[in-house]
C-alpha cells in the first residue's frame, strides 16, 4: 500500500499550511528523510522531510496551495508497487468529504499522473531558490536567472544572493562593501555626521501602510492570548556572573572559532539544570490539570526578519554545554536562512528571551503558552559592588522569571531563581 506525506502540524495553534515550493517531482526516487516541500506556516517556511522511501508518484496539491494539518500532500510508491493511490483510511475520509460536496466517489480515487511529462518540462522552468533568497532577490531587483546556485541540486541559497549583490554593488559604485548591519563598524562620534533638521516647510513624508505578516499576525494572537488568559507575575534575580566569563573565557581558547561557547550557551544550560528541581515550572496547563513534562527542553527566542522564533533545544539538562552550544547554532542558521524544520522550533517545555547582546538591562517577557513560564536575560555589565565590607567593582546581569499564577506562585519562582544562581555564579558545575 502507498505511503502518504500529510501537511504536518507545527506547533499546539497550527490549523494550516500554505505549500510553497515542491522540491521533489512525480516520478524521482525519494530517501527517509528527505527534503520534499517547503511549506509555509504562522511562523516560518519549514522543510518538510520525507517518512518513507521509494518513489513520488503523485503530488496532490499544488503550489501555492494552503490546506489544513493532517491533510495529504503527495503519495509515496513503495519499492515493487505499481498501482499509486491513496490507501483505504484516506480513500474514507475523501469519500466522506466528496459526498458532502457532491462529488461521485469514483471521482477521487488518484491515478498516475498522465501528463507527467510536461509537468517535468515545467516544472524545470521553475526557479530552484530558497524564499529567504527570493526575498532577498526581490527587495535588491536582482535576477535570480542570472545567480548561479550552490545549495542542493543548484538551488539558489542565501549566500549566493547576498554575493552577487555585492558583486553589483562592486560594480555600481568602485568597491564598496555592501554588508550586514550587524557587520558595521560603528563610526567614531567625531565621524557622525548630524544633518540639521529640515524645517523648510516642505511636505513630510507620506504615511505607509505596511500589511502585517502572517508570523507578526502570529506572535500578536499568541501573545494577545497570553496577556488576557495567563495571569503572569515576575521574579527578577541579579547574578554574579565574573567567574562565568571567565569561565568562558578560558574555554574558549581552547575551541576553533566556530565552536566557541557563547554567554547565552551557559545560560540555557544552567536554567535546564535547575528545572529538574523544579518540575512545576517544567510544565504546562491542560485545562483542569498540569503536565509536569519528563524531559528539559528549552526554546530559545531567534530574532527573524519580521519577527521571533523560538528553536528547541532538547534533552539540554542531559547534555554537555558543547553539543548544545553546537546545536543552537545549527538552528539559528538554518532559522534565519529559511530552512527551519519541524523539530527546530516545536515541543519546547521552557522559554528563554536574551536581549542582552543589545545591552538591555533587564526586561519582561511574555509567556509562550501552554508553557508555565519564560527567562527574560538582559546583559553582564560592570557595576560598583560591595565585597566584604569594601566597594569593589563587580560584573552583575539580571534575569526575570514570568511565571503562570494558575500553575506556580512567587516563593517557588524565588527558589527557583536562586538554584540558578548555584550554577551561574559557580560556572564549572556545567562543564563537568
Amino acid at each position: 500500500m502507498s505511503d502518504v506525506i500529510k501537511m504536518p502540524k507545527l506547533g499546539f495553534d497550527m490549523a494550516e499550511g500554505t505549500l510553497v515550493h515542491w522540491l521533489k517531482k512525480e516520478g524521482e526516487p525519494v530517501e527517509r528523510g528527505e527534503i520534499v516541500a517547503e511549506i509555509e506556516t504562522d511562523k516560518a517556511t519549514v522543510e518538510v522531510e520525507s517518512g518513507y522511501a521509494g518513489t513520488i508518484c503523485r503530488l496532490l496539491v499544488d503550489e501555492g496551495t494552503t490546506l489544513p494539518v493532517g491533510k495529504p500532500i503527495a503519495i509515496i510508491l513503495k519499492p515493487g508497487e505499481e498501482v499509486c493511490e491513496l490507501p483505504v483510511d484516506e480513500l474514507e475520509e475523501s469519500a466522506r468529504e466528496a459526498a458532502k460536496k457532491g462529488v461521485p466517489q469514483e471521482e477521487i480515487k488518484v491515478v498516475p499522473a498522465e501528463k507527467q511529462a510536461q509537468q517535468q518540462a515545467e516544472d524545470d522552468e521553475l526557479l530552484r531558490a530558497s524564499p529567504l533568497a527570493k526575498r532577498m532577490a526581490r527587495d535588491f531587483g536582482l535576477d535570480l536567472r542570472e545567480v548561479a546556485g550552490s545549495g542542493p541540486r543548484g538551488r539558489v541559497v542565501k549566500k549566493d544572493v547576498r554575493a552577487a549583490i555585492e558583486r553589483r554593488k562592486d560594480e555600481e559604485e568602485g568597491g564598496e562593501e555592501v554588508d550586514a548591519p550587524r557587520k558595521q563598524k560603528k563610526p567614531a562620534a567625531s565621524a557622525v555626521k548630524m544633518p540639521l533638521p529640515d524645517w523648510g516647510g516642505g511636505e513630510p513624508p507620506a504615511d505607509k501602510e505596511v500589511p502585517l505578516t502572517k508570523l507578526r499576525g502570529a506572535i500578536g494572537r499568541r501573545m494577545a492570548e497570553s496577556k488576557q488568559q495567563v495571569p503572569h507575575f515576575y521574579v527578577a534575580h541579579e547574578y554574579d556572573v565574573e567567574k562565568l566569563l571567565s569561565v568562558r573565557k578560558e574555554l574558549n581558547a581552547l575551541l576553533p572559532a566556530e565552536q566557541k561557547l557563547s554567554v547565552n550557551d551557559f545560560v540555557v544550560k544552567a536554567t535546564a539544570l535547575a528545572l529538574r528541581q523544579f518540575p512545576n515550572l517544567n510544565a504546562s496547563l491542560d485545562e483542569d490539570k498540569v503536565i509536569q513534562h519528563g524531559q528539559v527542553n528549552i526554546g530559545v527566542a531567534v530574532a527573524v526578519e519580521g519577527g521571533l522564533l523560538t528553536v528547541v533545544s532538547r534533552d539540554t539538562d542531559r547534555k554537555p554545554l558543547r553539543l548544545i552550544s553546537s546545536e543552537l547554532k545549527t538552528m539559528v542558521e538554518r532559522t534565519r536562512d529559511g530552512k527551519v524544520r519541524p523539530d527546530d522550533i516545536e515541543g519546547s517545555t521552557f522559554s528563554i528571551s536574551n536581549l542582552g547582546m543589545f545591552e538591555v538591562s533587564e526586561f519582561s517577557a511574555i509567556i509562550n503558552p501552554p508553557e508555565a513560564a519564560i527567562l527574560a536575560v538582559g546583559t553582564a555589565r560592570q557595576q560598583p559592588v560591595v565585597k566584604d565590607g569594601e566597594l569593589a567593582v563587580g560584573t552583575r546581569m539580571k534575569m526575570v522569571i514570568s511565571v503562570d499564577h494558575r500553575i506556580s506562585d512567587g516563593v517557588e519562582a524565588a527558589q527557583f531563581m536562586q538554584a540558578l544562581a548555584d550554577y551561574i555564579e559557580e560556572p564549572l558545575r556545567l562543564v563537568v
